[in-house]
């Protein structure tokens, strides 16, 4: 699905958000700028949208993973064009069997790909796993606003209007179907939290954002 959307993914991103999309991931790249990353990895990667905002902490070395590899194809040419191949890759690879060593990275992220993981608990260990202690680890993803008018809102523009424009656009009708789908799946929140801690990760904390309609997800190692 992400593959056969690859060459309009950007577009709709920052065209379905209005554009806030960018704000959110500058606020997860202060996070993990607290520690002065080095070396980062970013999960999930798909187009390297994050893994090129984190360029922003001076970072010597920054990976990206994802199965999509058309993805990460529309994303080595973005980073091409702007001159950071030497310091950003991007390669094929699974959530749940990393391929890296042992706390191998200062910082760890991901943007709106954890709900995405066929097996959640076993993604986030890997994601612990490769981060050295010390370490810093920012997600976000999609959750659900919990106030009137912005939660009624929120739930007719993601059940009616993203649909119709996402199809429109990307000429694939599953694909921003799925999106609210799988929000409404996921385990946001304290939950996250939660399994956050359960997965070795330490002072998990949820940070919601624009009304709660994205959560920042931090947490140390």
């Amino acid at each position: 699905m992400f593959n056969h959307i690859a060459g309009k993914y950007d577009f709709l991103n920052h065209f379905l958000s209005l554009g806030i999309d960018k704000g959110w991931r500058k606020k997860a790249i202060r996070e993990i700028a607290t520690v002065g990353p080095k070396q980062i990895l970013d999960v999930a990667t798909g187009t390297g949208d994050l893994a090129i905002a984190a360029m922003a902490t001076r970072p010597k070395r920054i990976i990206g993973i994802d199965i999509a590899d058309q993805m990460l194809e529309v994303g080595r040419k973005k980073i091409a064009a702007k001159g950071l191949s030497g310091i950003i890759s991007l390669q094929n690879g699974d959530s749940a069997a990393l391929p890296f060593a042992d706390n191998a990275f200062d910082a760890v992220t991901c943007a709106y790909g954890v709900r995405n993981f066929e097996n959640l608990e076993a993604g986030l260990k890997e994601m612990c796993r490769v981060m050295r202690p010390g370490g810093k680890l920012a997600v976000l993803e999609f959750s659900h606003p919990g106030k009137f008018p912005v939660k009624q809102l929120f739930k007719f523009y993601s059940r009616y209007i993203l649909p119709t424009l996402g199809n429109m656009i990307s000429k694939h009708s599953r694909a921003y179907t799925y999106l609210p789908e799988s929000v409404d799946a996921f385990p946001e929140g304290e939950r996250l939290v939660n399994i956050l801690t359960m997965c070795g990760f330490k002072d998990a904390k949820a940070r919601p954002l624009t009304f709660g309609i994205t959560t920042l997800y931090t947490a140390s190692k």
